[in-house]
């Protein structure tokens, strides 16, 4: 992928998180944080967990190694997970804008929670970051379906029909 591609997916990526967002909407708060026995307990949990793994790879692009993710209940209502996950957009865009072909291929170490290095090409962290969080706006889909609500899609031919 060229570093103009990754910028191309990490605009769908917030895309797709701002429709499954948006289809959250009409969902009560009791049923926003009801355990419905998924992956991530709620609905709440799950969009906690990508905006946790969005900012963690952020942080690890950077060199930087979190200990953890961020905690779930620090996201009461789906306007706290808003707020934070535009934070976050925004340092993916800064990062983005500096991003060139010649340091795709620059590889990464990191230390995961467990303490274990690993190291990766940035290019597959870049697109590891945008899979992971397709899988999880999948289950939100479910969990929006199992609480009453409608789903949008998310489909990445969508976006370019939206966008273009």
């Amino acid at each position: 992928m060229t570093s103009d591609e990754v910028r191309k997916l990490y605009d769908y990526n917030k895309w797709a998180n701002r429709r499954i967002v948006e289809c959250c909407r009409p969902i009560d708060s009791s049923a926003f944080t009801k355990n419905l026995g998924n992956s991530f307990s709620s609905l709440r949990d799950t969009l906690a967990h990508i905006i946790g793994a969005e900012w963690v790879w952020l942080e690890r692009w950077q060199r930087r190694s979190p200990k953890k993710l961020l905690a779930s209940e620090e996201f009461p209502d789906l306007a706290t997970i808003e707020t934070r996950w535009a934070e976050i957009e925004r340092g993916q865009d800064t990062f983005l804008a500096k991003l060139t072909d010649e340091l795709m291929g620059d590889r990464i170490a990191y230390q995961n929670f467990k303490g274990e290095t690993w190291t990766y090409a940035l290019g597959a962290m870049l697109q590891h970051v945008v899979n992971h969080s397709t899988y999880h706006r999948g289950q939100v889909v479910t969990m929006v379906r199992q609480s009453g609500g409608k789903p949008l899609s998310t489909d990445y031919l969508l976006y370019f029909d939206a966008t273009t």
